[in-house]
């Protein structure tokens, strides 16, 4: 029996106190353990209210609600194994000055931009995130924060202004892709909208200075959605590349780095908290998160943060 079978048992009659107060003491002796598996993790604190699980993150104090189907939110990754992409959050924050404005395309339940807002002034961040269940837990993540400067936008980025059919399964919101990337047959369907980075830029007349994007293998047609902005402004850019996923939609990461590349831009990974050099994906890559940046905008910041920074 679960928690609450137990005490519907006791109710009914069909369970001695002694038995069920045993029993239940069990259960709630997880709570104590918890406060174990937190110390030493991002994870400082969890709430539980009549309707939400909070975890707090211990460095920013960034409060996010937990979807109880979802297996991979970012809390509950850092309970899993301590933390959660320290090294490249710490980039980001570097490489993101205050005042800014930044574009996290997928943003999922926010805790990119959350982070974002927390640790660097006066930000503004732009926040795409086209799934609805998952758009209003990132709704209410930047309310229970409280937090200023971050626009929703309840929709994606690709190539062209479209609704398009979305896969999603509650036990990873983060894997909501264009395809199916889990190839089980029970994944929700949903038509999402989407436009392009393009447009968003001109008709908001913003000026981009980084972006964020992790959007499950469609990255790619993210950037050909917005390549008049990086050709223009040169942001910096944060993304996510994946064979695997890549080749759900038939092409390899290289394509992106092939972009950038004619866009005059240089790839990096984040180690050891400098900018590392990057110059192809093969068969042997592990690196799944990279930075570009472009040598003549971005001089400073590779001066800083760069292979020969001291």
């Amino acid at each position: 029996m679960n928690l609450l079978e137990t005490k519907a048992a006791f109710r009914a009659g069909t369970l001695e106190k002694h038995d069920y107060i045993r029993r239940m003491h069990e259960w709630h002796f997880v709570l104590f353990q918890y406060r174990e598996l937190m110390r030493g993790t991002q994870v400082s604190r969890i709430e539980i209210t009549d309707d939400e699980v909070i975890m707090t993150a211990r460095d920013t104090g960034v409060r996010i609600v937990c979807d109880p189907a979802d297996h991979r939110v970012a809390p509950v990754e850092i309970l899993n194994f301590d933390a959660y992409e320290v090294e490249d959050a710490r980039m980001i924050r570097a490489l993101v000055a205050p005042g800014q404005r930044v574009f996290d395309v997928g943003a999922n339940y926010g805790w990119y931009s959350l982070d974002l807002v927390k640790t660097v002034p006066g930000v503004h961040i732009d926040a795409f995130e086209p799934v609805p269940k998952t758009f209003a837990y990132l709704k209410r993540n930047v309310e229970l924060n409280a937090a200023q400067g971050i626009t929703l936008h309840n929709f994606g980025l690709s190539t062209k202004a479209e609704t398009k059919t979305f896969y999603f399964y509650p036990e990873g919101s983060g894997n909501a892709s264009l395809a199916n990337l889990s190839d089980r047959k029970d994944v929700v369907r949903l038509d999402c909208e989407l436009r392009r980075m393009d447009d968003v830029v001109r008709e908001g007349r913003h000026t981009v200075d980084f972006i964020k994007c992790d959007v499950e293998g469609a990255e790619l047609f993210v950037f050909q959605g917005g390549v008049e902005t990086l050709r223009a402004q040169r942001p910096v850019v944060f993304t996510e590349m994946l064979r695997k996923w890549a080749a759900k939609f038939d092409y390899h990461p290289n394509r992106i780095l092939e972009l950038f590349t004619s866009l005059g831009y240089r790839c990096f990974t984040a180690k050891g908290g400098r900018l590392a050099p990057f110059a192809t994906m093969d068969e042997n890559t592990v690196e799944t998160n990279f930075f570009f940046l472009h040598p003549e905008k971005h001089r400073a910041l590779l001066e800083r943060h760069g292979p020969g920074a001291t």
